[in-house]
């Protein structure tokens, strides 16, 4: 699928005088007039907007809106990221006047419909994952380690262990794992996992002491594997007084076949927009809502949502050992109304059914693309496997060249260079939503790909051809990013004076 190069910005399109339809009080019957602002909040220079015509307007941001992969359009297989398809029938809960239109200054009395939404995702995930109350303040599987963090200082510093000052992560974790200990204070111990691509009990009982304070683990891990030593890890972690963190990031392959609960985890995140099918990155915001066991209840965050014996919904703000407020109001609600449209239209076979369908998936590209790429942990997997494209760097050949060709072939990269674990990694996560026609049509590819590696790898090195951008200085995009129409015109005209911006 060609792409069209027009990357000018509306600003380069723009011409001065040009302008579309343009509505005066005369001609709109409904015009009020509008209350004076006070001149010390007016803006003292005209706003700069670039001047088009209204279908030059609407063509560019069409044309903008053909560049961009969604799963909406595209195969997204983002392994550990688990871009599933977003249900309509989400949005169209999510943009009903009764929830749209309200405020959260709003009386809890009037809003007792929405607060009875939230306390019945609350039981449905409390259902799902085996955990004994939920918080659904936090805003992002990142912001939802963090407080499960801050839950695990505040239950040890409670129980008179605030001491601990070690969190043990496993080698294969996702980085916010470590980034989160280690913002909160802890300092991180990585644990080198095992030559099955799991936990190594023996290295793990060397570092585990009355100094650690949680392990936090994902399971399955982002190989794609079960922890089939859970049972184990959990007794050996809990004997030092440790706690069980579970990053929910994985969850999608256990749905209705086994729960963290279950397993010994104490504190458990989930990713709304993973998991439970809410938009995921720029079509956010997220929602990483927390669980917990029992005895780290009265340290949630505040408020925490009561049904009365009248059955009516309140916000209790009384429980003085709470970590306090992690969110403005009670967290991303249009994201949490979606997740609760998305449990209550599957029902418990449904979300069995996404589970199978993830793993069947996985388990079937896994079969089909070894005969072409080495899979570093080559048994049945959860919902995604990791391959390894070590074997063709001696043709220059890295894994993110894999994921530029598949871009060009017109299918989103898997995640590339992850788990750190696995020289050249490409994870590949299908989910439950795509065809069988679908994953096909990527196996082609990738078999393709898997020809051209041998026989003409320079296609591969100048890939993409075919898209906005080719290839870009990444570090350098990294460090001096263009935010902004200014950033733009700075930078070329920097390149114009023959100024390196390097």
């Amino acid at each position: 699928m060609l792409i069209s190069t027009d990357s000018r910005t509306s600003f380069e399109k723009s011409k001065p005088g040009r302008r579309g339809a343009t509505l005066t009080s005369s001609r709109c019957l409904d015009y009020q007039p509008v209350q004076k602002i006070s001149e010390s909040l007016l803006r003292k220079q005209v706003l700069l907007f670039p001047e088009l015509t209204e279908p030059e307007a609407v063509r560019h941001f069409v044309s903008l809106s053909k560049k961009n992969y969604s799963i909406d359009t595209q195969f997204y297989p983002l392994g550990s990221c688990t871009m599933k398809y977003n249900p309509k029938v989400n949005e169209w809960a999510a943009g009903l006047d009764k929830f749209s239109a309200l405020h959260p200054f709003q009386p809890e009395e009037t809003v007792q419909g929405m607060l009875s939404i939230f306390y019945d995702l609350e039981q449905y995930l409390k259902t799902i994952t085996g955990m004994d109350a939920f918080t659904l303040q936090p805003a992002a599987g990142a912001h939802g380690e963090l407080t499960g963090i801050m839950l695990v200082r505040a239950y040890h510093n409670a129980t008179g262990q605030g001491h601990r000052s070690k969190v043990l992560v496993p080698d294969s974790s996702h980085g916010t794992n470590p980034a989160s200990a280690a913002l909160f204070g802890y300092r991180v111990v990585e644990l080198k996992t095992n030559d099955r691509g799991r936990v190594d009990l023996e290295v793990l009982l060397e570092n585990l002491d009355d100094d650690t304070a949680c392990l936090m683990l994902t399971n399955p891990n982002t190989l794609g594997l079960f922890e089939e030593d859970i049972l184990e890890i959990t007794k050996q972690v809990h004997s030092k007084g440790a706690l069980l963190y579970y990053d929910g990031a994985n969850l999608n392959p256990l749905l209705g076949i086994a729960r963290p609960g279950d397993m010994g985890f104490d504190i458990v995140h989930l990713n709304l927009h993973k998991t439970f099918s809410t938009p995921h990155g720029g079509g956010g915001p997220g929602s990483g809502p927390v669980g917990v066991k029992k005895r780290l209840i009265p340290f949630l965050p505040l408020p925490v949502l009561e049904k009365t014996a009248a059955g009516k919904f309140t916000w209790n703000k009384d429980a003085p050992q709470s970590i306090g407020r992690v969110k403005s109001f009670y967290g991303n609600a249009g994201m949490l109304l979606r997740a609760y449209v998305y449990i209550r239209s599957l029902g418990l076979e449904g979300i069995l059914k996404c589970s199978e369908g993830a793993i069947v998936n996985a388990n079937y590209l896994r079969k089909k693309l070894k005969k072409y790429f080495p899979v570093a942990i080559d048994e049945t997997c959860m919902h995604e496997f990791v391959l390894t494209l070590k074997f063709a760097t001696n043709k220059g050949i890295h894994a993110g060249d894999i994921g530029k060709r598949l871009l060009e072939l017109g299918f989103h990269a898997p995640t590339v260079h992850f788990p750190l674990v696995v020289e050249e990694a490409l994870m590949i996560e299908p989910t439950e939503t795509e065809s069988k026609e679908t994953l096909d049509e990527f196996i082609e590819a990738m078999i393709a790909i898997a020809r051209e590696i041998e026989e003409d790898p320079k296609v591969i090195l100048d890939a993409p051809r075919n898209l906005p951008i080719a290839r870009p200085d990444e570090v350098l995009a990294a460090r001096k990013p263009i935010l902004s129409y200014r950033d733009l015109v700075r930078e070329k005209a920097l390149q114009s004076d023959g100024v390196s911006v390097s």
